[in-house]
């Protein structure tokens, strides 16, 4: 595991959260301390008070009305988790459920929801020793929380079910053994305070964040590398233009454009006398299209960032008052709304690069060789890599439906709206991967048009990125096994090493700044 950061609760940055994603360890920040002693003091008040409190000394959802004695109190907090851990489906990815339980840690250390210094312990110490619960995918609608994957979590947490320990699945009690921990007897309200939140559907929406903006730099490179390969015009991508019109996104997109494409001897080549008045819009409204999901991707960051640093938890415990308020911050709509965002946002990005692939294989619009092969008809070249494009897009098209407008009743009527957010953030990830693959299979097409054009070269930044794709996939004479190249090319979309390669800034998320 890597060098560990401090999570201040709160205060945590989404370069942080990306970090703890990509496997960086957590120390909770020791201020957090004092507030985390206050609550589950408060939380001993209001149980010797003998008042009924929500989640507290009372049943959950529909059973909010039945009063729980004083000697059954850790037996309704240990019932709850083993209940409620009434998932299905496939494992989350470890790296999610990591950052799944660095949320909750962070979310619980802010000292509104009770629970002891213990359990905050055992959450870290988890972190530390790369302990993970096996949670299973499937099973939260969104409210009240994320409530059976999140009991999977706790579930480990007592001891119950299963976890990775440094990648290998066990019995959760043997993998807290071998990682030296004790499992945790849960106290009042603790059983609840770790059920209830938005953090699996908060997880999984930050991890698709991540990948969609490593997919939204490559595609800019990969959009004006087609650009070169069709010989098309940069006149699109002036400044004057996009200032005229004011989108935000649209304006960055183009400078980053223009900055890719300055310095080519292919643009120059055909800057004057050129019969083509305007190009395909793949290619002229790159600005617009990316310009506009890169603001909607922006949107949905930071509130996703707010949401990561936010108490989503029921009832909340003010320690300065000594009340428990119940409330609804559970309910993940602003997480459902961020995740539908995102969807269409990279489902766009695959849409429009497909089209350009489309354009080059094209002879008719690109003016380059069929399907980009020097003997077109004994070879078929990127005949059937566009067909997988246009495939992976059509699925991203049904997968961009938006989830948060459904809605099912659950608990009895209780709980009678949903946001449905564990969904819309899950399918995120194979979103991403999917425009992943289109955008490396663009990258292929784009390089090997820009070899047509030999001996002239695209501008220093361009011709890194073709360096680098050369590196890891010859240009393609006559037919192969093409598989590999699309593996290849897909890796270096999703590792973010060809906008490195490319050595200017791209434009992203950028909230800290």
């Amino acid at each position: 595991m890597s060098s560990s950061l401090v999570l201040r609760p709160g205060a945590v940055t989404l370069a942080q959260w990306r970090a703890i994603h990509a496997g960086a360890g957590v120390r909770l920040d020791p201020t957090a301390a004092a507030g985390i002693a206050r609550s589950a003091e408060t939380v001993e008040a209001i149980v010797a008070r003998g008042e009924p409190v929500y989640g507290i000394n009372t049943g959950f959802g529909k059973l909010a009305s039945v009063r729980i004695e004083p000697d059954d109190l850790a037996t309704l907090q240990r019932n709850i988790v083993l209940s409620h851990a009434a998932g299905v489906g496939e494992p989350m990815p470890v790296a999610v459920a990591r950052l799944m339980l660095a949320l909750k840690l962070a979310s619980l250390a802010q000292g509104a929801s009770g629970v002891r210094p213990a359990t905050i312990e055992l959450l870290e110490a988890m972190l530390q020793r790369d302990v993970v619960p096996v949670v299973p995918a499937q099973g939260s609608v969104g409210a009240s929380g994320d409530l059976a994957p999140l009991a999977h979590m706790a579930a480990a947490m007592i001891g119950v079910g299963e976890a990775f320990l440094h990648g290998q699945r066990l019995p959760a009690a043997e993998a807290l053994a071998r990682a030296g921990l004790e499992p945790l007897e849960l106290g009042a309200k603790e059983g609840l305070a770790l059920l209830n939140g938005t953090q699996f559907s908060t997880a999984n929406a930050l991890a698709g964040l991540f990948a969609i903006e490593d997919v939204f730099a490559a595609a800019l490179v990969a959009g004006a590398l087609s650009t070169e390969a069709a010989k098309g015009s940069d006149t699109p991508f002036d400044a004057r233009i996009h200032a005229l019109r004011g989108q935000p996104g649209q304006i960055v997109v183009a400078e980053a454009l223009r900055t890719l494409m300055a310095g080519s001897a292919i643009r120059e080549s055909h800057r004057e006398g050129d019969v083509r008045v305007q190009d395909p819009y793949c290619l002229r409204c790159q600005p617009q299209v990316m310009g506009a999901a890169l603001d909607v991707i922006r949107a949905a960051a930071r509130t996703l960032a707010t949401e990561a640093n936010g108490v989503s938890d029921n009832p909340l415990v003010f320690s300065d008052t000594g009340e428990a308020l119940s409330g609804g911050n559970f309910h993940a709509e602003p997480v459902a709304f961020a995740a539908d965002m995102l969807a269409m946002a990279v489902c766009e990005v695959g849409s429009i690069s497909e089209r350009r692939i489309a354009m080059l294989v094209d002879p008719a619009l690109s003016g380059l060789p069929a399907f980009l092969t020097p003997m077109p008809g004994l070879n078929s070249g990127f005949m059937i890599p566009q067909v997988t494009a246009a495939a992976l897009v059509s699925e991203n098209k049904q997968r961009a439906y938006p989830a948060s407008v459904d809605s099912i009743p659950t608990s009895a009527n209780q709980e009678d709206h949903v946001s449905m957010a564990a969904h819309g953030a899950r399918r995120l990830l194979a979103m991403a991967e999917n425009a992943a693959n289109v955008v490396g299979i663009e990258l292929l097409a784009a390089g090997q048009g820009c070899d047509f054009h030999a001996p002239l070269k695209s501008s220093a930044a361009l011709e890194a990125a073709r360096a680098l794709l050369r590196e890891k996939v010859p240009a393609l004479q006559d037919d192969r096994y093409f598989h590999p190249d699309l593996l290849a090319a897909a890796q270096l979309v999703r590792s973010r090493a060809l906008a490195d390669a490319v050595a200017i800034p791209l434009p992203g998320v950028e909230l800290e700044a």
